[in-house]
């Protein structure tokens, strides 16, 4: 029980992680810096951050476990998923409301459920269809769509990024739930951020030679820490211990955590209709996982541990 509880708060603390994201990337926007300074400065610092952790890991006797070619591209192919959300998420937080940009986000719910479908060859559960609807529903309220206060550009490029932000961050969990997950988490982690430097270079290639990246580090190093190193972490000590359907919950109080800390930081106005949506969004993620919620209720009544997924 107590392992549960720990992991739990693990993958909660990972959730917020993620969601103190967002508002640093406006800032960084505000600050003059582009889609592109700012892709590649959360590769970057994550790279530099997970070079330190696995300094720390060596010193403790972890040895580094060699990789095979073809682990190699895997992970380095999960890293350039990730690093495809950090750039639209950044284009789209560019043009919208931290608020709408995230409700767009948390659009992999719903397209998550699709890849699965294409993958398996399932058919989705009466759960996963009614968690789609919700999702949907409470995304045109926390839009903004539905509010007679606010007054939001919605702007396509915005909106189709925000979008596609939604489909990478799909893929990318679908993969990193695959994807060598037998490896040392810090090592993991350190390959698939290289991935992700990979493909930030190749879109800013003037990065690290103009002098941009010791300007960006108010913004380049939380990007790192908050986006790459700590949910990374968090999740690989938390996650393996928790069925996959309370890791989604859990992790999604990046949803409320963005829009606090833009409310807070970015004075960024939200209406009660927006509030409801958000609360509809997180709604609809509980229903996706209501078949895992019952199923770990019953273990518990018959006193047996939950059994990972």
């Amino acid at each position: 029980m107590n392992v549960t509880l720990r992991s739990a708060a693990l993958v909660l603390l990972a959730g917020i992680s993620y969601g103190a994201t967002a508002p640093i990337i406006k800032l960084a926007h505000g600050a003059g810096f582009t889609w592109q300074q700012i892709t590649a400065g959360q590769s970057t610092y994550g790279v530099l951050l997970f070079l330190l952790a696995l300094a720390v890991v060596r010193l403790r006797g972890q040895r580094w476990q060699r990789l095979a070619p073809r682990q190699l591209l895997k992970l380095l192919g999960t890293g350039v998923v990730t690093c495809c959300t950090c750039a639209l998420y950044s284009i789209a937080l560019g043009y919208l409301p931290v608020a709408v940009a995230l409700t767009l986000l948390f659009q992999f719910t719903w397209v998550g459920v699709l890849i699965q479908v294409i993958a398996t060859q399932r058919a989705p559960s009466k759960a996963e269809v009614a968690s789609a609807a919700i999702v949907l529903v409470g995304t045109l309220a926390a839009s903004g769509l539905l509010s007679t206060e606010l007054t939001i550009d919605y702007h396509p490029i915005g909106m189709a990024c925000g979008m596609g932000s939604a489909v990478s961050c799909a893929l990318f969990m679908f993969f990193t739930s695959r994807v060598e997950t037998d490896l040392p988490t810090i090592q993991r982690g350190l390959v698939i951020c290289c991935g992700s430097a990979i493909l930030a270079y190749t879109l800013c290639p003037t990065y690290l030679i103009d002098g941009v990246v010791l300007a960006q580090a108010p913004f380049g190093a939380p990007q790192g820490l908050f986006a790459l190193l700590l949910p990374v972490i968090l999740f690989g000590l938390g996650g393996p211990h928790l069925p996959t359907g309370i890791v989604s919950i859990l992790a999604s109080a990046e949803l409320p955590t963005s829009i606090v800390l833009s409310l807070v930081m970015l004075s960024e106005p939200i209406d009660a209709i927006q509030a409801a949506g958000v609360i509809t969004i997180l709604v609809g993620v509980v229903v996706s996982q209501a078949p895992t919620l019952a199923e770990l209720g019953g273990q518990r009544k018959q006193g047996g541990p939950p059994q990972p997924r």
